[in-house]
């Protein structure tokens, strides 16, 4: 899926993916992570989602990633911040108290700030990429996250062949394929929620399910 299908969609305003509230999941779930104040938390593909102030009012450091400048600019506009900003490689970087987003590629994202994040919530990114991608993704940014470094992931699984994506289908196999080598995956949750996603129905999908998952990576790397 090519960076510009994301782009339009910001532009066009089709961000039916936004809530207008932080994720009920997040806040049932994320106190298991037992993180401690000051961590750094890692938000892929976070668009101007509501779950980074509520991440930063729990005494965390957030550090989301996100393509469209559109997104970026709306989240501080909409909180009435006004960040500082620089250039990097990995992208423009906006910076107010404890909420920095790198409008960027996260792919382009360097060792350095990988292996600085405590922790990773993913709402939105792995159920956002098509399997080749969310292969890559998972080698490439998850594979570069510390040794002890904490997640919560939240994903979508339906009979893929029902609907295209995105959101892709992301179920118990293709977590424990992507992620059960280098992370410990417990899960957390599963729950029907066909009837309260009319999009899905209306698309003819016959079941629906979302996966709470917590994550700690093993090892050495």
């Amino acid at each position: 899926m090519q960076a510009e299908f994301w782009l339009q969609r910001w532009r066009e305003g089709r961000t039916g993916f936004h809530h207008e509230r932080p994720m009920p999941l997040l806040l049932e779930h994320w106190p298991s992570l037992a993180l401690p104040k000051g961590s750094r938390v890692l938000v892929p593909l976070c668009g101007k989602t509501l779950d980074m102030p509520w991440l930063a009012a729990q005494g965390h450091r957030v550090l989301g990633v996100e393509l469209s400048p559109l997104a970026v600019a709306q989240f501080f506009a909409e909180h009435g911040l006004e960040p500082e900003c620089h250039e990097s490689p990995m992208g423009v970087h906006h910076v107010a108290g404890d909420i920095e987003i790198i409008q960027g590629d996260v792919f382009a994202l360097d060792d350095a700030t990988l292996a600085g994040c405590d922790a990773v919530y993913d709402r939105a990114a792995v159920i956002a990429l098509p399997l080749p991608l969310r292969e890559r993704y998972a080698r490439e940014v998850y594979g570069r996250l510390r040794t002890g470094c904490r997640g919560l992931m939240i994903t979508l699984d339906y009979p893929q062949h029902e609907m295209d994506g995105p959101p892709f289908s992301v179920d118990d196999d293709n977590v424990a394929a992507l992620f059960g080598g280098d992370w410990r995956v417990d899960t957390l949750e599963r729950r029907d929620i066909l009837a309260s996603q009319p999009k899905f129905r209306e698309a003819g999908v016959s079941s629906l399910h979302t996966g709470v998952y917590r994550l700690q990576r093993k090892g050495a790397m």
